[in-house]
C-alpha cells in the first residue's frame, strides 16, 4: 500500500484550488439515473469514490465520459440495463447505496446491497427505507440485499425524520422528484450539498423548494430532462487545508472556498488566533502568531461544526497553548485518530463522545496509520506541524476524498511525497 512521507516545519505559502465536493458529487452521479437524457457535471472531483460510483453506474447501463482537462463528467442513462447493485461494488463505498431511490423512481424496482464504507459507526439506512415505504414502496431485506418495488410508481408523502440525516434527506429527494403528488420532508438536513443536489434536480425539471431549510417541499413530475451543473466547492477540502495552514504556519489563498459554508469552522479558527478573510473568490488563511489558543467545540448538523472536520481540528489543537474540549455528537467511534496522534506526542484523553486535548509545545514525527478518510488527513495535518518525518500508512482512505493532496501541499512549500509500494 502507498504511504505519505511528511517532513514538518515548513510554513505553507501560495494558492490551493478547491475542487467540487465529494459529498455532493456522489449524489449528483446517482441523479444521472433519473432522466433518459445526459447529465453533465462540471468542477467534478476525480477521486477513488467518484470512480467507484462511475463503475457502478456503468454496470446499470449508464454511458459515462470523463474529460480530465475540463473536469467534466458526462453521464447518459438512455436505458436502464440492470436494476441490481451487487455487494462487490456497493461494499466499497456507502454512498453507492443511493442508486436505490433513483432506480425505484424511474423503473419501479431495484435490488441493492446494503452498504459498506468507513468504520466510524453503524450509520444504518433505516431512515432511507422508511422514507421509501412512506412513498408506497414494498421493502424486503434478504441475504444482505434490499429488494424494493413500487410497480405503480411512488406516491408523494409527508415524511418526518426522527433526527437529521444528510444521506436520508438526499436519498428521499432523489426518489420523490418522480413520485405522484407532493412530498414534504420535515426535519431535513440543511447542508450546502442538499441545496446543490436540489439545484441540479431543478435544472433537470424537478420542482423542489426549501432545500437548505428544515422543511423541503417537492412536487413530483412525470419525467426529468438532461442538464449541465457545476458541483459546489468542497467545504470539507477547504476546511482541511485551512486547518493545515493553521497547524503548519503560513499564508494561503483557498481558491473557490465559500465563507458562507464554513461559518462554524471559521468561528473556531478565529478563536484559536487564526486569521480567515474573504479574498476575491476564495478565503485567505493566515496562521496565528505563535501557538494557537485552545478552543472548545462540538460537532453538529449544518450550520454547526462539521463532523468531517473534527479530526483535522483536533490535530491543530494538539499544539495549542492549553486544553481544548471536543464533543462528537454525530457519529460514534470517531476518535479513532486520537491514539495515532498520540504517537506524535499529542496528549488526548477520550471518554465516551468527548476528548480533552492538552496542547503540547511540539509534536515529533513518527509512523502512523489511517483508520478512516478524515482521520487519515488529520494525520497529514499533524505531520505538517511536527518536527522530523511522519509516515502515514494506509492512505487509500485518503484517496477516497482528496485529489492531488501531496501536489497541492508541495506547491505551497510543504515537504511531502507519496511513497508508492513497488509491485512484488
Amino acid at each position: 500500500m502507498d504511504r505519505i512521507a511528511i517532513t514538518g516545519g515548513a510554513p505553507l505559502k501560495g494558492t490551493i484550488p478547491i475542487y467540487g465536493a465529494k459529498n455532493s458529487a456522489l449524489k449528483l452521479q446517482a441523479a444521472a439515473l433519473l432522466p433518459a437524457e445526459p447529465l453533465i457535471l462540471e468542477n467534478m472531483p476525480d477521486l477513488a469514490d467518484t470512480r467507484f460510483m462511475s463503475q457502478l453506474l456503468r454496470s446499470l447501463g449508464v454511458d459515462i465520459t470523463w474529460i480530465k482537462e475540463t473536469r467534466t463528467l458526462r453521464m447518459h442513462a438512455a436505458e436502464i440495463a440492470s436494476t441490481i447493485a451487487p455487494y462487490d461494488q456497493v461494499r466499497k463505498m456507502r454512498a453507492s447505496f443511493n442508486v436505490l431511490g433513483p432506480l425505484l423512481a424511474r423503473v419501479g424496482h431495484a435490488t441493492v446491497s446494503l452498504p459498506g464504507g468507513c468504520a466510524i459507526g453503524a450509520r444504518p439506512v433505516d431512515l432511507h427505507l422508511k422514507a421509501f415505504e412512506a412513498m408506497g414502496a414494498d421493502i424486503h431485506i434478504e441475504q444482505g440485499y434490499v429488494k424494493a418495488a413500487a410497480l405503480r410508481g411512488l406516491r408523494g408523502a409527508d415524511i418526518e425524520f426522527p433526527f437529521v440525516s444528510v444521506g436520508a434527506t438526499e436519498h428521499a429527494m432523489l426518489a420523490a422528484v418522480l413520485a405522484h403528488g407532493d412530498t414534504v420532508l420535515n426535519n431535513a438536513a440543511r447542508e450546502p450539498e442538499i441545496a446543490d443536489l436540489a439545484d441540479c434536480l431543478n435544472a433537470m425539471g424537478a420542482r423542489i423548494e426549501g432545500a437548505g431549510e428544515s422543511e423541503i417541499r417537492i412536487k413530483g413530475v412525470t419525467s426529468l430532462k438532461g442538464a449541465r451543473h457545476p458541483v459546489v466547492a468542497d467545504r470539507i477540502e477547504a476546511g482541511t487545508y485551512a486547518l493545515a495552514v493553521a497547524a503548519a504556519g503560513g499564508n494561503v489563498l483557498l481558491e473557490g472556498a465559500r465563507f458562507d459554508h464554513l461559518g462554524a469552522l471559521i468561528k473556531v479558527m478565529r478563536a484559536a488566533g487564526v486569521e480567515v478573510e474573504v479574498d476575491g473568490s476564495g478565503l485567505r488563511i493566515i496562521s496565528a502568531n505563535g501557538r494557537p489558543d485552545p478552543v472548545d467545540f462540538e460537532t453538529e448538523p449544518f450550520p454547526g461544526f462539521p463532523t468531517d472536520l473534527q479530526a483535522q481540528a483536533m490535530a491543530l489543537l494538539c499544539v495549542a497553548k492549553g486544553a481544548s474540549r471536543i464533543r462528537e455528537t454525530i457519529f460514534e467511534n470517531r476518535f479513532m485518530h486520537a491514539p495515532e496522534l498520540a504517537r506524535l506526542g499529542a496528549q488526548i484523553a477520550v471518554q465516551g463522545n468527548e476528548a480533552v486535548v492538552t496542547g503540547v509545545e511540539r509534536l515529533v514525527g513518527a509512523p502512523v496509520m489511517a483508520t478512516d478518510l478524515r482521520a487519515s488527513v488529520s494525520l497529514v495535518v499533524a505531520g505538517l506541524a511536527a518536527e522530523g518525518e511522519t509516515i502515514v500508512n494506509r492512505v487509500y482512505h485518503l484517496d477516497r476524498g482528496f485529489e492531488g493532496l501531496e501536489a497541492k501541499l508541495a506547491a505551497c512549500g510543504a515537504q511531502v511525497q507519496r511513497l508508492r509500494e513497488e509491485a512484488a
